[in-house]
């Protein structure tokens, strides 16, 4: 697992999970306003800076992991 910086091309959305660099927790993107993020914690929301906040990036090994096949009788 990578923190990424979040950027102008790798915005952040909301729902996604962020990393909070000041607090070391994994927080849920609530809003993105430019500059600021609006992030919930603990059942609590907060706004801060974007630039404490890191994107997580998994590698190709954690997501092969994390994958669930569904069942074939659901595709169709």
């Amino acid at each position: 697992m990578k923190f990424v910086e979040i950027t102008e091309e790798q915005k952040a959305f909301p729902g996604e999970f962020l990393y909070h660099e000041p607090t070391s927790a994994i927080v849920m993107c609530g809003a993105f306003m430019g500059d600021k993020i609006k992030a919930l914690n603990n059942g609590k929301l907060f706004e801060d800076v974007k630039s404490n906040f890191k994107k997580i990036q998994l590698t190709k090994e954690e997501k092969k992991k994390k994958f669930v096949s569904r069942c074939k009788a659901c595709s169709k």
